[in-house]
C-alpha cells in the first residue's frame, strides 16, 4: 500500500530531552523527524505528537519544539498512544487513516503504539530510520515484530517521495532537496 498524502497523519512519539542522548543514532532520528515535519508542513498533512510523561522526561527536543508547540502534544504515561486518553479522537479527528510513526523509544513506545493502531484497524508506516532504541538490537526486533503484524516499514525518503507522489513541481524541487 502506498501512502497518500491526502489520507496520512504523521505521528512523532516521544522525542524528548531526557531521553534522545541515550537512544542509538539520536542525531539521525532528529534530523530525519525534522525532515518528515518539514514537508508534512509543506504538504498540509496534520501531526500528532505525545510526550511521556514531560515532567519527568522532559518536553519535546528543541530541535522539534516549534512543531510540538503548533501541535499540542498528547501527554501520556501509557506507552502506547492508542490507549492514551485522547489520542486516537485526535488522530480520527484529522479524518487521516494513515498513521506515520516516527519517535522513541523504538521496542516500546513505538511499538505498542504501532501494534495498537494496527488493532484499531489504522494502515501503520514506521519510519526506520527515524525511530530508535538505547540499544540497536531491541529497535531491531521491534521493527521484526512490527512487519510480523502487518507494519509497513520505510525510509524518510520513502515517505517524502509517495507523499509526492510525482516530479515537477515546486513541493518536488522544495521537498526532493531535503534528503540530498
Amino acid at each position: 500500500m502506498l501512502l497518500k498524502r491526502d489520507n496520512s497523519c504523521l505521528i512523532i512519539i516521544d522525542v524528548q530531552e531526557r531521553l534522545i542522548s541515550a537512544m542509538s543514532e539520536a542525531d539521525a532520528v532528529v534530523a530525519n523527524t525534522g525532515v518528515l515535519l518539514k514537508a508534512a508542513e509543506r504538504l498540509g498533512i496534520p501531526v500528532l505528537f505525545s510526550e511521556q510523561y514531560p515532567k519527568g522526561l522532559g518536553p519535546t527536543v528543541a530541535a522539534l519544539a516549534p512543531y510540538a508547540a503548533k501541535a499540542g502534544p498528547v501527554t501520556k504515561t501509557d506507552f502506547s498512544c492508542a490507549t492514551a486518553p485522547g489520542f486516537v479522537e485526535r488522530l480520527r479527528a484529522t479524518g487521516r487513516e494513515q498513521a506515520v510513526l516516527a519517535g522513541i523509544e523504538a521496542h516500546v513506545c513505538v511499538l505498542q503504539t504501532a501494534l495498537g493502531l494496527r488493532q484499531l484497524g489504522f494502515p501503520v508506516f514506521v519510519v526506520a530510520d527515524a525511530i530508535s532504541s538505547r540499544k540497536a538490537a531491541s529497535a531491531a526486533l521491534a521493527l521484526d515484530r512490527m512487519r510480523a503484524a502487518g507494519v509497513s516499514v520505510v525510509t524518510t525518503e520513502m515517505v517524502i517521495f509517495e507523499w509526492l507522489a510525482r516530479a515537477g513541481s515546486s513541493e518536488f524541487k522544495e521537498l526532493s532537496a531535503l534528503v540530498k
